[in-house]
């Protein structure tokens, strides 16, 4: 996840599709009574209750102090550790076994990490061997009518691109990432996704809760986020309601035995 505070109560407020969209992939963990899961970028905690849920030991890690406190407060008996992936220890993740968890889930996270190989060789660090990954990143082609015409509002006031944090890889691109860091991929999806948005300001709200890196040196917010939403009503707007150009890549890989 980026180095940035993060709204958590907005993000369980406004953009609970993060989870929701998410539990699919809790099917694909599948789950056993005994299992130890950890959940990368658990976000509020939703996914480590549901895993707990179905008899896991489950741990959640975000680099976010603002999410974990949510999740800790919405979630007290639960466990969850404030950290880096790129950093984090099999020992940082009590009470996961040091030998690794039997799998990991990840939602919506990887694509903060642009060090790419660094995150695979993570992911695969913290898995037994035989452990499997379920993730479901942001891939090629993400947000793009979003971020292409923010990109034109920006030229339009003169400001220059603005530097994005994320990492939207092609499935190829992905795989080869995973397959050079040890996995064996097993199955991968790169799909679209519109995404409902709540509000007739959803748009706006989406931006600043994820996208604020688009608002980077603007002299006005509001303006430009309004003048944002005139421009893409017609596109991403339908039946009063603002949909995110989603495209995300979904895969199932496993640490070799």
């Amino acid at each position: 996840m980026p180095d940035t505070a993060w709204n958590a109560a907005l993000y369980d407020e406004r953009h609970g599709f993060v989870s929701s969209h998410g539990r699919e992939l809790l099917d694909l963990v599948d789950p056993q009574p005994g299992e130890h899961v950890l959940d990368v970028g658990c976000g509020t905690g939703d996914h480590v209750a549901a895993l707990t849920g179905r008899g896991a030991h489950a741990v959640g890690l975000d680099s976010s102090p603002e999410m974990v406190g949510r999740a800790r407060r919405k979630y007290p008996a639960l466990h969850f550790v404030t950290g880096d992936l790129l950093g984090v220890r099999p020992e940082d993740l009590a009470p996961l076994p040091g030998s690794g968890a039997d799998a990991i889930l990840s939602n919506a996270t990887l694509h903060w990490i642009p060090q790419a190989p660094q995150a695979a060789a993570a992911l695969f660090r913290l898995l037994r061997p035989a452990g499997r990954l379920v993730a479901e990143l942001g891939g090629a082609g993400n947000v793009a009518t979003i971020v292409s015409e923010a990109e034109r509002l920006r030229a339009d006031e003169r400001l220059p691109p603005a530097d994005s944090p994320w990492y939207f890889p092609t499935l190829a691109g992905w795989a080869l990432v995973l397959e050079t860091a040890g996995f064996e991929v097993r199955a991968a999806w790169h799909f679209e996704r519109p995404t409902p948005l709540d509000g007739d300001d959803g748009l706006a709200t989406w931006v600043r809760m994820f996208g604020g890196h688009l608002l980077a040196g603007v002299p006005d917010p509001d303006a430009f986020l309004h003048a944002l939403q005139g421009r893409l009503r017609g596109t991403l707007g339908r039946e009063g309601r603002w949909y995110a150009d989603y495209r995300r890549l979904r895969v199932v890989a496993v640490r070799p035995s």
